[in-house]
């Protein structure tokens, strides 16, 4: 039995395979206001930041107001197209359910609001999981820290016997930033070359991998 270990992850393109659904959404969201998104600008590379921050990035040059008016649209867009969830990753619920048998701690960081994150949760009957969540609309969005800390002060747990799990560099800077390692999983929105430059334990391809490798770590 594992004892006060900690495993945070990210949710879309770490857990949930729902980088598609949010990447749509958010072109929808940019077009009901006006605004055309460059081709030279992927809508994945801003996956894990808060939805504001998502906005400000691909549209630098936007207002404050037409910024909250996309991330209302995206809102509502996202929720008429959610009627069936996004789905897992193959191999993530049992992963779940081997990493809390074994002991370890769950948590979920992520760019989600509190009311998407509950949703998936519960469509997906997940919520018995995780310990702690944070979402980028209760704290500060990725890559500051905070949102890390705050789940260690939660569950009283050191920044070295946690680590952080996501696709994307928002994810693993923000570890770096908490003095947290990390593993990148390059199945998600950003690529192993890019995951690699925030000094993660390793970057792995199949979400099955995780397991031994915090076994690993934590032995």
């Amino acid at each position: 039995m594992v004892i006060n270990k900690l495993l945070i992850f990210d949710w879309d393109g770490t857990l949930c395979d729902s980088l598609s659904r949010i990447s749509y959404c958010i072109l929808l969201a940019a077009r009901e206001n006006g605004h055309v998104l460059p081709l030279t600008l992927d809508p994945k590379s801003v996956i894990g930041l808060g939805l504001y921050q998502s906005f400000q990035t691909l549209f630098d040059k936007a207002s404050d107001d037409q910024i909250m008016s996309m991330c209302a649209s995206y809102s509502r867009i996202f929720i008429e197209l959610d009627n069936n969830p996004s789905p897992m990753f193959s191999g993530a619920l049992g992963l779940l359910q081997d990493l809390k048998k074994e002991g370890y701690y769950l948590a979920i960081a992520t760019g989600k609001s509190r009311k998407g994150l509950n949703r998936a949760l519960l469509a997906h009957k997940l919520n018995k999981f995780f310990d702690a969540s944070r979402c980028s609309d209760e704290t500060k969005s990725k890559p500051n820290p905070l949102m890390l800390n705050e789940i260690l002060e939660e569950l009283n747990i050191l920044p070295k016997n946690a680590i952080m799990i996501g696709d994307t560099s928002y994810d693993l800077q923000m570890a770096l930033n908490a003095n947290m390692p990390s593993i990148g999983v390059s199945y998600g929105a950003h690529k192993s070359e890019c995951l690699k430059k925030y000094d993660p334990l390793i970057c792995i391809k199949k979400i099955e991998e995780i397991k031994y490798i915090v076994k690993q770590y934590f032995m």
